[in-house]
């Protein structure tokens, strides 16, 4: 378990903050990768291919981790999404491994809103 937690913050710190989408995938990624986003085919190269213009080719982007859970075969990263010209969103991204590989992908966006009710933040 250890191990898992150390590599999936590994595969974080090279996804969200360094944004090398091709590399952070090779590292950690299945062949039989799974993706449950509606908008990106199965496999590693499709994500790859769909994901690498909103971080690698976004250099202005930041995707701040905020919170890294690991859990037996599923680890998830609570991420601040900020993007120049959008509203800043609130990400989790849930993934399920096998073995010591991602297989599977899960996401959930939310966008972080101008007025909330309350005074505490969503970071």
């Amino acid at each position: 378990m250890t191990d898992r937690r150390v590599a999936f913050e590994h595969f974080c710190d090279i996804f969200y903050t360094r944004k090398r989408v091709a590399e952070a995938f090779a590292f950690l990624v299945a062949d039989d990768y799974r993706q449950h986003n509606p908008n990106i085919p199965d496999g590693p190269a499709a994500a790859v291919a769909a994901l690498t213009p909103k971080f690698d080719g976004s250099p202005e982007a930041r995707f701040e981790v905020q919170r890294i859970l690991v859990d037996g075969d599923l680890a998830m990263v609570h991420v601040k999404a900020s993007r120049p010209g959008a509203a800043d969103a609130a990400v989790a991204d849930i993934y399920r491994f096998e073995g010591d590989r991602i297989v599977e992908h899960w996401d959930v966006l939310q966008q972080v809103p101008v007025h909330a009710a309350h005074d505490h933040p969503m970071f």
